[in-house]
């Protein structure tokens, strides 16, 4: 059997799904007649990270102190390493005490199905500075226009600590059959690839010419063995391209210019955070957690707008205590697609050329040539993958 790489701060994996069928159909059964809460979408994106084994070894949602403790220096109470709070933030807990047992009701599906049943071990309130507090650590902002502030900020400032058992995967086994994939899954895939070395590109959009060539480069100078491309399946800020259409477009590009058996194209249950540098920790903590043994950071990894350096999120890697994370980094530069040597190269690796030897195209100029049923040059994008794009845009 394959040696893979350790989970983070476990032997194993622990996903906190209720696998046995029986078990889940009790849990059910008794979670109908439990008081109830509707979570945020962020807090229902946590359950099915936790589900999948995606945040091992956590058994829940934070406490007051581990989230405060998470905020200030990236660890738990307990010494454990974590970028961001994992909270069930709500507004209301009326009905609700601690050494309660309650269901929490999916926001994201119509009917509010039962997502999970959490333990409540605690009950406890940030006063509005903590938040604000909070907010600027895990963002860097505490602008309200910024997306994952916005989020953050809505759900309210009461936390309800305790570990959770997960009955389900929320929308996305069902409306992405073929890419949805816990961490569980994903490490038994690469299992049976007999992979080893193993790179992971994130990704919440379309993959053009220059993602495509970073992660041949990155599989070429780290001599792996396998790529996952994964990409979130959550929510995202109006006017990105939907999961549905990013998963077709990046299905075609693997299967016309990536050798067979080389790449595995997988997404997570989760919410877009936006939060750039700390967010660039726990996309490469839960990589860690799938399987693979090294992640691609670009520039302005998990950014938006201004509000983070181009390499911050490279950087903020290089401040981690030593074995924080085993996974390693590829840090990559801007790739574009040098006029001069007819390929796409790493910005920095060619220092002698100038912006108008690269074929550089802003994200709006490409939504509006897709808009308007034009393809990007194919030194951008290709074009079987331009297409797809263009039909999303048309219709």
């Amino acid at each position: 059997m394959t040696q893979l790489i350790k989970p983070h701060g476990s032997e194993q994996l622990k996903p906190l799904y209720v696998a046995d069928s029986k078990a889940r159909e009790l849990l059910s059964n008794e979670a109908a007649a439990l008081p109830s809460i509707i979570i945020s979408s962020a807090a229902a994106g946590n359950a099915v990270m936790l589900g999948g084994g995606y945040f091992t070894p956590l058994n829940g949602y934070m406490n007051k102190a581990d989230a405060l403790s998470v905020g200030a220096s990236m660890q738990t109470t307990d010494g454990l390493f974590w970028p961001t709070p994992v909270l069930n933030l709500v507004t209301d807990t009326a009905s609700i005490k601690a050494g309660d047992k309650i269901a929490l009701k999916d926001p994201n599906i119509d009917g509010q199905p039962i997502l999970a049943v959490q333990t409540v071990e605690s009950i406890e309130t940030f006063s509005d500075a903590e938040i604000e507090t909070l907010t600027q650590q895990i963002y860097g902002t505490t602008d309200r226009e910024h997306p994952g502030v916005a989020e953050f900020v809505a759900q309210g400032n009461t936390a309800l600590a305790g570990p959770i058992e997960v009955l389900n995967y929320s929308y996305f086994e069902q409306d992405f059959p073929d890419t949805f994939r816990t961490a569980v899954q994903i490490r038994e895939e690469i299992a049976a690839l007999g992979w080893t070395r193993i790179v992971a590109f994130q990704t919440r959009n379309p993959m053009h010419r220059a993602h495509e060539e970073l992660c041949h480069m990155a599989m070429d100078r780290l001599n792996a063995d396998g790529l996952v491309i994964h990409m979130l399946l959550g929510k995202l800020k109006p006017g990105d391209i939907p999961a549905n259409v990013r998963d077709a477009a990046i299905r075609k590009m693997i299967e016309l210019y990536f050798p067979p058996n080389t790449a595995l194209v997988n997404g997570y249950g989760f919410d877009m955070l936006y939060a750039g540098p700390r967010e660039a920790l726990l996309h490469a903590l839960f990589r860690q957690n799938m399987g693979a043994t090294h992640f691609i950071i670009g520039r302005d990894h998990a950014g938006v707008g201004d509000y983070y350096e181009p390499f911050e999120a490279q950087e903020i890697f290089d401040s981690l205590p030593e074995g924080a994370l085993e996974i390693e980094l590829f840090k990559a530069d801007h790739t574009a697609y040098s006029k001069k040597l007819n390929k796409v190269v790493m910005m920095r690796e060619a220092p002698d050329h100038t912006k108008e030897d690269f074929v550089l195209l802003s994200g709006t100029a490409v939504r509006e040539m897709l808009g308007e049923g034009k393809a990007p040059p194919e030194e951008f994008s290709r074009p079987e993958v331009a297409q797809i794009l263009m039909d999303h845009y048309r219709s």
